[in-house]
């Protein structure tokens, strides 16, 4: 299984940040994720409402913002959220849009 790329702290933008949160199907998994604790999730566990095509393409929208890392284990992808390094990037920003989503 060939690697994925991810990009780094100094190459995350804040259009790209957005424009990945921007669709709801996405936000259901960055707040899925982040009610993992930090722990990482098998990607069919993510979203069932979207078929497996559908879903590869909203995490690889969310891993090329630099909102998740996704890392693989045998044949299947496990996926964390990037909170730490996006708090770091970008102060607040995972912490409100969240908490807008959750009211």
């Amino acid at each position: 299984m060939r690697s994925v790329h991810h990009p780094t702290l100094d190459d995350l933008r804040l259009p790209d940040v957005l424009h990945a949160l921007s669709d709801p199907v996405r936000l259901d998994i960055v707040g899925h994720l982040a009610s993992a604790g930090g722990e990482e999730c098998a990607c069919g566990a993510l979203c069932t409402s979207v078929s497996k095509s559908t879903l590869s393409h909203h995490l690889k929208v969310l891993r090329e913002a630099g909102i998740t890392r996704t890392r693989a284990n045998g044949t299947h992808r496990l996926v964390s959220l990037r909170e730490d390094e996006l708090e770091q990037r970008f102060p607040g920003l995972l912490g409100s849009v969240l908490g807008a989503v959750r009211t």
